[in-house]
Formats: structure tokens, sequence, C-alpha cells
């Protein structure tokens, strides 16, 4: 099932639907919980803009937790998870823009399997993780890669705003363990791996998140991504491309 997130131009209010291909059907209930349609809320998908399929609390990422990205820069892989946090005022949904602020001096795309999580979690098992997860979708962690190496920390050059595309919207009923991501920069592909080259999966992730934070329904978190990371400039076009999931394109402005 793919959920989505929608202002629904004709009756000026946003819900969260159930997408088929271009009908969405509206959830009553919202997103979370049991998902209850609701009886007269079916629109087409030319009445309706996408949005970030999420509104989260926090959106947590890893970093260094693909093989080949970290064969490619040289590095050892980590013992545990290298965590950091992207604020919610970062994100943005499908085919709005990201900005360039005008002082940085690279901005590069990262491409990246995002799981939703769809109720509270603490201190999780990892066999018990995926009864936490609602579903995936597609996030590209935007980093001012001038600004992480000057900080001694990431916190700046992962949060501007317009930082964290999401979307298009969520999927509940795929495996994450085996499925191709890719990245295309105006059209050329420039970052290809598959998530069977994660370092730690997503039930290892959860459990270890979990195990210091709290996470709510809605919350986020970024897998890590795959070698080939590269700049963008104002003008480029970029696709997160996931199996199972669809395509997530944003546009460089400054």
């Amino acid at each position: 099932m793919k959920i989505g997130r929608y202002y629904i131009t004709d009756k000026d209010k946003t819900s969260y639907c159930v997408v088929k291909g271009e009908s969405l059907s509206e959830i009553k209930s919202g997103a979370f919980g049991k998902v209850k349609m609701g009886l007269r809320g079916k629109y087409h998908a030319d009445k309706a803009m996408p949005l970030a399929p999420v509104e989260p609390s926090k959106i947590v990422l890893v970093g260094l937790n693909y093989k080949d990205h970290a064969k490619e820069l040289g590095m050892p892989l980590p013992s545990e998870p290298v965590i950091f946090l992207k604020p919610p005022t970062a994100i943005i949904g499908p085919r709005q823009n990201i900005s360039y602020p005008p002082y940085v001096t690279r901005l590069d795309y990262e491409a990246e399997l995002a799981l939703v999580i769809g109720k509270k979690a603490r201190s999780v098992k990892e066999d018990d993780a995926r009864d936490y997860i609602l579903g995936y979708t597609c996030l590209n962690d935007v980093t001012a890669r001038c600004l992480q190496k000057k900080d001694i920390q990431w916190t700046r050059a992962k949060s501007f705003d317009t930082f964290c595309p999401v979307g298009p919207f969520i999927e509940t009923d795929i495996d994450p363990s085996n499925l191709r991501i890719k990245l295309y920069l105006n059209g050329k592909v420039r970052q290809s791996s598959c998530t069977s080259n994660l370092i730690f999966p997503v039930e290892k992730l959860i459990s270890f998140i979990s195990g210091i934070m709290t996470l709510l329904p809605g919350d986020v978190i970024a897998t890590g991504t795959p070698a080939g990371v590269g700049p963008m400039q104002v003008g480029d076009t970029v696709k997160v491309e996931i199996e199972g999931i669809g395509s997530l394109i944003n546009k460089v402005t400054d």
C-alpha cells in the first residue's frame, strides 16, 4: 500500500491518502494506527498537490552505512551506527525546490532509503523492529559539504531549510533488505547500489536508535547513502529512485 500526503486543491485541505495510480482515497483515521478510509474522500491526482508524506518530530540519519561508500572513502567499517539529526524544518516534498545557500561553495546529494516509524518505540529488540515500521520512502540527505568539513560536528551542514527532500509516498509492503537504489543528476546516474550493501540493516538501526531516544509515529530514520556522492549546482534536477517505492524529484534553485 502506498500512502501519500496531499493538499487537495478544490477542498482546501491536507489529507493522507492511499495512492492507486492516479486515484487518491482519503484515509479517515490518518496514516498511523488502523487505516480507515473516508466514505467520500476520493480524488484524482490532478486535483491534489503532493507534499512530504511525513511530519516527523525528528529525522535520524546514519552516516557511513554502505560497504561501497566506506570503500570509496577508504575508511574502515564502523563497529556501531554513526547517527546524527536533521530538524523537521528541513523537510520538503516531491517537486519542491532545494535552496542553494549563498555562502555554501559545495552542495552534495545523498540518496537514501528512509523508514517511517508507525508507533511509539523505545528500547526495541531487533527481532521486533519491523513491527514498529509503517513503511519506507525515498530521502535526499542534502549536505553543505564545505561546512561539514569545516565544522567539528555536522549540524549546520545538514540542517538548512529544504535540505531533506522526502517522498513521493510511503510504501508499506516491501522488504527493505534487497532494493536497488539510484540517484540521477540531470538524467545521468551518479549513484547506483543495493540495500543489501547496508552495513547495519533496518532492524539494527531501530534497536540501536530506540535505545537512545524514544521514536514517535511519523519519525524518520534514513539508512545511509551508497558510493557516488557528488555536488549539485543551481538549475540541476536530482532524482532519487528506489525499487518498489518510486522516484523523488527536486530541482536546485538559488
